[in-house]
Order: C-alpha cells, then structure tokens, then sequence
C-alpha cells in the first residue's frame, strides 16, 4: 500500500503555499491602512493576497490595484493572469531586500505600471517604474506616477 495514502494529506506552511514570509502584526495593520487609503480612489479596486500567474511564475503580492470594473460574484478567479496596475509589497521581518527587488522587477518586466515597496520599521514607501526610475516617500502624500492614486503617509502609518 502506498505510504502517503496512509499519511494523509500534506499540508504546506503559509511561506510554502504563498511563496512568501509569514507577515507580522504591524505588516497587517500597513496593509490594511494602505488598502483602506487606496480604496478611498473609486476608479480602483483594491485586492488583498490575490495570486498572480505572470508569464507562468506564479507571485501573491500583498496588495494589487486594478482598474474598476463589475465583478461577477457568482464565478471567481484562483488565479489571475492580468497583471495588476500595481502591485504592492510589504516588508514582512524576515525578508531580505533581494527577495523584495526581485518581485519588484518580475512585476515590471510582466506589465504591472509601478510597484510599492513599504518599509514598516522605516516608515516608507518606495514607487519603482519600468523606466528605471523610483522615488521615496517618507512623509507627507504618496502620488503614483501611473495613476495619480494618492494616500496620506500619516494615515498608512498610523
């Protein structure tokens, strides 16, 4: 008989199945404050740990921001293969920033138009573009050079 019959079945860790460190209590409180922030934008919607096939690399940012449209609650997506306009990423404690910067450039290099990376120990936000560029906030009003969406850095920090 087959051993893993007997076994049961396998779970994966949060970090296995996500592909991403476990987030910590302040990861949750930045994410939800940011998500909350953007949402205030009703040309956007705002969607939390959605999974992502992009050019078949399959990624969960924290945040992805699409443009509005209806939803059709009665047939749901696993996975999404349209990029989102951006995608955010939240620095959990365990995370490296060369894991972060290459999350950064797979979702540029597959279509996302800017990508945010927040620093909760350090109180930024960092808005990378394709073209290269990016740009730190730090205090004062976040504006996102894809889509004009600004939030209060007062309010994602608080």
């Amino acid at each position: 008989m087959n051993a893993a019959i007997l076994e049961g079945p396998v779970t994966l860790s949060y970090e296995e199945e996500r592909g991403k460190p476990m987030p910590s209590f302040h990861h949750g409180i930045v994410q939800m404050n940011l998500g909350m922030e953007i949402a205030k934008n009703r040309n956007f919607r705002v969607v939390s740990e959605v999974s992502l096939l992009l050019k078949g690399v399959p990624y969960t940012p924290d945040l992805s921001i699409y443009r509005r449209s209806p939803v059709d609650f009665r047939h749901d997506t696993v996975r999404m293969k349209e990029p989102p306009i951006i995608a955010v990423e939240i620095f959990s404690p365990s995370q490296g920033s060369l894991e972060i910067m290459e999350k950064v450039d797979a979702y540029l290099e597959a279509g996302v138009q800017s990508v945010w990376v927040v620093a909760p120990p350090l109180t930024s936000i960092t808005i990378y573009t394709p073209d290269g560029r990016k740009k730190g906030f730090m205090e004062g009003i976040v504006t996102d050079p894809a889509t004009g969406i600004e939030v209060d850095m007062e309010a994602v920090f608080s």
